[in-house]
Parts: C-alpha cells; structure tokens; sequence
C-alpha cells in the first residue's frame, strides 16, 4: 500500500473543462480532472505520485509538505 499523500489539494469547477479539477499547489503542474470532486482527487493522487516519481529518477527536489496553504 502507498503512503497517503500530505499535500493540501484544491478541487474546483472549471466551465471550460466540463470537468472539476484537482490541482496540487505545491507540485508544480500537478492537476488533474474528473466528472465528479472524488474522481478528480483520485486522478490527481495518482498523478502526485508520478510526479514524485519522475523528480525522484531526474535527481530533482521533492517540496515538504507544508499543510494548509493560505490563499487571497
């Protein structure tokens, strides 16, 4: 079993996709989408942990979780 992921993700409606979208702010391009907020957090958890996966196998530094992000 994987670990869970730590990182804050923000799942909202995009009109443009027709889809909700799941992005994590603290990996850099890690979003991805679904037809329902629980698809889209799926999607996004699998592609988190490519992107790991890839910066781990290009030598490249994984950001800490930090928690709770504050957005304005």
């Amino acid at each position: 079993m994987e670990r869970p992921l730590k990182y804050e993700v923000i799942i909202y409606w995009s009109s443009d996709d027709n889809a909700f979208i799941a992005e994590i702010p603290e990996l850099p391009g890690c979003a991805a989408d679904g037809a329902t907020p629980q698809e889209a957090l799926a999607n996004v958890e699998t592609i988190a942990s490519e992107w790991i996966e890839t910066a781990n196998a290009l030598g490249r530094t994984i950001p800490q979780a930090k928690g709770r992000l504050l957005f304005a």
